[in-house]
């Protein structure tokens, strides 16, 4: 096969338990766009391009990570050219954040939604 039939990903669906409450946390602590939001979901933009995150209300116990021999993995990596401030951000406004790790001139953190999705930032 010559030419993918994909071209770009448009979307990642994110289970939440309140989808209003969710939305403005991804809006509010992470500067995302929200586009819209009701009872069946919220949509929010991620800067220029056409990726959004889809928050989806649930009542059941799921999240968008995984696991790796019982170890909680990220699904969802962001970039953050001011890691350092973005770290302190998250802190200063009480959300569970993990320190700031380097590999190899790699550094970045793992931090959760309010619902326990966890997430990765890095640069």
């Amino acid at each position: 096969m010559n030419k993918s039939f994909i071209e770009q990903v448009h979307y990642i669906r994110i289970p939440v338990k309140n989808v209003e409450q969710s939305a403005h946390w991804y809006r509010d602590m992470l500067g995302l766009e929200l586009l819209n939001v009701n009872e069946e979901l919220a949509a929010i933009k991620v800067n220029e391009g056409p990726f959004l995150l889809i928050l989806i209300p649930t009542e059941d116990e799921t999240f968008a990570h995984f696991t790796v021999n019982q170890e909680q993995e990220f699904s969802i990596g962001f970039t953050s050219p001011r890691l350092g401030e973005f770290h302190q951000h998250l802190t200063d406004h009480g959300v569970k954040v993990d320190e700031i790790k380097e590999d190899s001139g790699h550094a970045f953190f793992h931090f959760y939604d309010p619902d326990g999705n966890k997430l990765q930032a890095h640069w």
